[in-house]
Formats: C-alpha cells, sequence, structure tokens
C-alpha cells in the first residue's frame, strides 16, 4: 500500500508538471496569438511559479504523511521537557527536523494536547513545523539562489515567531479560550499505511490546489497592478511590509511553495518578501478555519492576530539585521 501510494504520488506529480510545462509553451504562444502580450507575461509568472513549486510541494507532503503516519506520538512527549518554559522552545526546534505541512500541524498539535504534552509546548511546533521544515528551507534557497540571508532569516524569524507565541500563550492564555481537541483529524484515525496514504491524498491535493491559486493569484497581481499603486507600497519599508503580510493571510500558499510566489514579487523589499513567508505558514484562511473547527473560535481569533503581529515585528526585526 505504501508502495503504492508513492507511485501514484510520483505519478501525479510528473503529471502536474508536464501539464504546467506544456501550459507554459502553449499558454504565451496562444497569448501572443490572440496580441495580448500581458496574457502571455502571466502565462510564464503562473507557470514559473507552479513548475517550481511542485516538487517540493510533493516532497514536502510525502514526508509529512510518512511522519504522521509512522511516527508515535508518544516521541514527542519523551523528548520535551516537562518545564514548560523549556519546553516551548525545543517543541519550536523540533519543527526544523519534524517536517509538516499547515493542514497536518493544527490536528497534529491537538493529538500532542491529548496526549499530555503543554498546550504552550504544542502550539509552538504548530507554528513551526510547517514554516521551518528542511523541505521549505531547501525551497527557500532555490527560489532565492546566491541569497543564503534570506533562508537564515527565514529561519530565525519563524523560529523566534513560534516559540515566542508558546511563551506568552505559556504566560497569558486562560483555558477557557482553548477548547479540548476532538479527535477528528484531517487525516484519519490510526496509523500505517493506510494513514500514510490518506494523509497523502489528502495534503497534496489540497495543498496542490492552493499552490494552483497561490501561482495564478501572484501572476494576476503582478502583471494587473499597475506600477504607480506598487509605488506608493513598495516605497515606504512599512507598507510593503504590511502589504505582504496581509496578501499571505489571503493567498493561502502552502509553505513548500511560498517561497517561488515571494520571489516572484521582485518589486517589492527582501524584508516585505520575508514577511510573506513567515506571515503565510502561521497565519492564513485556511488554518483560521482549521484552528477554529480543533480548538474552537475565541482560541482561533486571538491566537491568529496574535501570531500575525508577532510575526511581523520578527520578520522587521529580522530583517533589518540580516537583509
Amino acid at each position: 500500500m505504501g508502495l503504492r501510494a508513492l507511485v501514484y504520488a510520483a505519478l501525479g506529480g510528473a503529471a502536474l508538471i508536464a501539464i504546467a510545462t506544456v501550459v507554459s509553451v502553449l499558454g504565451p504562444m496562444l497569448a501572443l496569438d490572440l496580441y495580448s502580450p500581458p496574457v502571455a507575461a502571466w502565462w510564464t509568472v503562473f507557470t514559473a511559479i507552479a513548475v517550481q513549486g511542485v516538487p517540493f510541494l510533493l516532497l514536502g507532503t510525502v514526508v509529512s504523511a510518512a511522519i504522521g503516519a509512522f511516527v508515535p506520538e508518544r516521541v514527542f512527549t519523551r523528548l520535551l521537557p516537562r518545564r514548560e518554559a523549556l519546553a516551548v522552545p525545543v517543541a519550536g526546534a523540533a519543527g526544523v527536523v519534524l517536517p509538516g505541512c499547515e493542514c497536518a500541524s493544527v490536528p497534529v498539535a491537538g493529538s500532542l494536547m491529548r496526549r499530555g504534552v503543554a498546550p504552550a509546548a504544542a502550539l509552538a511546533f504548530l507554528l513551526s513545523a510547517p514554516a521551518i521544515n528542511p523541505v521549505v528551507l531547501v525551497a527557500t534557497s532555490v527560489a532565492f539562489p546566491g541569497q543564503p540571508q534570506m533562508v537564515l532569516g527565514r529561519l530565525v524569524a519563524s523560529l523566534a515567531t513560534a516559540v515566542v507565541m508558546g511563551w506568552l500563550w505559556a504566560r497569558f492564555g486562560k483555558e477557557e479560550w482553548l477548547r479540548p481537541p476532538q479527535r477528528n483529524t484531517a487525516h484519519g484515525p490510526g496509523g500505517g499505511p493506510r494513514a500514510f496514504v490518506s494523509g497523502l491524498q489528502h495534503d497534496f491535493l489540497h495543498a496542490g490546489g492552493f499552490l494552483v491559486v497561490g501561482a495564478a493569484a501572484a501572476a494576476t497581481f503582478d502583471i494587473v497592478v499597475p506600477g504607480s499603486v506598487l509605488e506608493v507600497f513598495t516605497g515606504s519599508v512599512w507598507l510593503s511590509v504590511l502589504l505582504l503580510a496581509v496578501l499571505a493571510v489571503v493567498l493561502c500558499v502552502c509553505s513548500e511553495a511560498d517561497a517561488f510566489v515571494a520571489a516572484s514579487l521582485s518589486g517589492f523589499s527582501p524584508t516585505a518578501r520575508l514577511a510573506f513567508m513567515v506571515v503565510g505558514p502561521m497565519v492564513d484562511l485556511k488554518l483560521i478555519a482549521l484552528q477554529t473547527g480543533t480548538f474552537g473560535r475565541s482560541f482561533a481569533l486571538r491566537f491568529s492576530s496574535a501570531t500575525w503581529l508577532v510575526a511581523v515585528a520578527s520578520s522587521v526585526l529580522v530583517g533589518w539585521w540580516l537583509l
């Protein structure tokens, strides 16, 4: 079953790449035949983002599904210190070696809480796993060739946001804000090959759809928005950061591919694009919906709002330091 799922996933990824490649060739030709150079430019930007992002999206969902299906939950409880203040940075750092997509991070955090992990530590892992895992960092290095400071900036700002939010919850969080998580998860109950297949299918199809939407939105934004309008934002460091931070919430691009979308927004400052990559995996519309369904609306509104503010502040500070 596991081998079959890998074969299906590989074939699906290859098919997506092939389709995107064909479209990238035929799209501009068709656009030129219609005497519409802007449409040809749109196809070029769209397919560049999609073709670059699909392989990392596929790899990320395979790794995430494998961890969700085959890594016992007790591993987390045994590795985390008992003191909450120490468990938070350890759980946040675990995201570097334990990849997970945004879709899986919420049910995994709920599962950790049910197993006795402190909510602050589980929430730190929820934020860090989709943002700083190896697949995301490698994808960022490919999207920004010759710019290792962008990869380091994403790692530092994202980890800092996860840890600070964990500590803030440990200090100010209230039990009545957090509804006890239910057994329902996106990947279904249990583990083993069946859970791996279910998780892989869900993550790849779900995240792949958001990648296509994100690539189309970024291409449209790049072509449709007049340069005079962008100058209003790109001319101000603060406005450009806030614009891309809000755009990250709306676009809902998968973390394995958002670096390619950020790289396409070349008119914005490096700090603004860093904010886009830091905010997106932690606060977007689909994550707010998932958190509402798992932990309750009261938690989701408070936690998402605070996370957005901390993520923007971390991006600005790290961007000022490194970029």
